[in-house]
This record gives C-alpha cells, structure tokens and sequence, in this order.
C-alpha cells in the first residue's frame, strides 16, 4: 500500500533520477558566472595602476625623505641659587639636545652595572 501522494511520488522519482543534482548544479555554475563577471565590471571601474616613470623616486643624497641623521647628548640642567626653586615650565622641552660631533668611545659603551641574565646565576647587582 502506497502512502505518498502523487505530488509526493513526482518529487522523490525527480530527485532519484538526478535532475534536481543537476538543476542545482546548473544555478551554482550560474551564480559563479555572474559573481566573475560582477568582479570583471568592478575591477575595470578602478583607476589604472601608475607606470614606472610616474613612481616617486628617492631623492639624490641615497637618504629616506624626512630621515634625519644626528647624535644626541643629555640636556645641561639649570643652576640655581639656594633660595629659589626651578620650576617645571623653566625646564627645557626634552631631556636631550642635538650635537653636531658623534659621542666618544667611553660614552657610547656600557659602563653601568653587570645585571645579568635571568636564570644565570648571579645576583645581578654588580658582582
């Protein structure tokens, strides 16, 4: 005794012979068609890519624009007398100061206290 319906009956014979696989098939390769050809029109909107010769070029000197070379020393703090203090807006904007010659040796290496690794074994307060 059959239960389906005709309708029923229609449906599972169109899915068994495998026309719905291809119909579905059919609208997935459909849908990929227009999706490229969607991208195609979007990428033809786009401004064109500029040439070699309309490229920025480095300037003469072999420098990076706006790269500045200079050596850098600590900042003189001010004196004052006894009596009167330095207020903050006295001070000077940074700690440091341009200089036109390179530091020493002496002052370029590390003359601090050896603090050590972790884990090295040492207590790392000037062993």
């Amino acid at each position: 005794m059959n239960t389906l319906s005709a309708t029923e009956n229609l449906a599972a014979g169109v899915w068994q012979s495998g026309l719905a696989q291809v119909v579905g098939g059919l609208v997935v390769v459909f849908v990929l068609i227009g999706a490229f050809w969607l991208g195609i029109r979007i990428n033809a909107r786009e401004s064109k890519k500029p040439k070699p010769e309309e490229q920025p070029h480095r300037p003469d000197t072999g420098e990076l624009p706006g790269e500045v070379t200079e050596y850098r020393r600590p900042a003189e703090m001010p004196q004052t007398d006894g009596e009167h203090r330095l207020m903050p807006y006295q001070l000077k904007e940074s700690g440091t100061e341009t200089s036109p010659d390179p530091p020493s040796e002496e002052k370029r290496k590390w003359g601090g206290i050896s603090s050590g690794g972790f884990g090295s074994g040492g207590t790392g307060h000037g062993d």
